[in-house]
């Protein structure tokens, strides 16, 4: 063989090693889209950043109300993962044959409580205080017929003997986010929101704490959607991880029992 043949045949070797690491490189720069719980805005944001800094690997979110977000990814939305807030979303999904059922793992926990301006005092949860301090105003808390945030607050005032005394005042939202911006303009003087919602928004603060015991447990279930990328489930299992779950605790999510 002669010098320039060696030299063309390594040099069409080149190209396909080259065109095998921008391909490798252009997989391991891939992007997965999220579709997660309006309640999960800043620590799925600051986790999605450290998954990129760790995978090379873009991710782009969309935040709303689980429902809505339920809903469109049944109606076939490009998404690789969903985050909902309740598993009742979750199991509506993966009945539609939208999501990956063998997927589905519970991320991150939390709480309820309700809170008011940042100069209002704590509150127990009896009816004639809260009656006192709403003053014929209204309750600003999430959809209890639609909204995951709506449906544990509706039990958690019905078992904390609430319900019937603010049912007639409430304020209902799209999400849990909205709620919280209500009471924070003062629009309202009390919302019913997740205690990590309470973190993020510093013109509120906690007035009382709802018990465990009186709403199920707030679990937040992730799951791959069917039409996912073999990206998502490296995200997944980087929700996970310690680094992760360390963010979630820090923004005020509780650890998944």
């Amino acid at each position: 063989m002669s010098l320039m043949s060696k030299i063309a045949g390594l040099f069409v070797v080149g190209q396909m090693l080259c065109g095998q690491m921008l391909c490798d490189q252009a997989q391991a720069a891939g992007k997965i889209t999220v579709f997660a719980a309006a309640s999960m805005t800043e620590a799925l944001t600051e986790i999605g950043q450290a998954f990129e800094a760790s995978t090379g690997t873009e991710v782009v979110f969309s935040f709303a109300g689980t429902g809505t977000l339920a809903r469109q990814i049944e109606a076939g939305a490009p998404a690789d993962v969903f985050v909902s807030a309740d598993e009742a979303w979750m199991d509506y999904v993966s009945a539609k044959g939208a999501v990956k059922p063998d997927t589905i793992r519970a991320v991150a926990a939390n709480t309820l409580v309700l809170i008011g301006s940042e100069e209002a005092e704590p509150l127990r949860l009896k009816p004639d205080e809260i009656s006192q301090r709403l003053a014929g105003n209204r309750l600003a808390m999430a959809d209890p017929e639609t909204v995951p945030a709506g449906r544990y607050g509706k039990d958690a005032l019905e078992a904390t003997g609430l319900w019937q005394g603010v049912s007639g005042t409430l304020a209902p939202m799209d999400n849990v986010r909205v709620a919280l911006a209500s009471v924070a303009r003062g629009d309202t003087p009390l919302g019913l929101v997740y205690g990590s919602d309470a973190l993020v928004e510093p013109r509120v603060k906690v007035l009382a704490v709802f018990p465990e015991e009186s709403h199920p447990k707030i679990r937040y279930p992730a799951a791959e959607t069917t039409e996912a990328s073999e990206e998502a489930a490296v995200f997944m299992a980087f929700l996970l991880r310690a680094e992760a779950q360390d963010i979630f605790r820090r923004l005020g999510f509780a650890q998944v029992n």
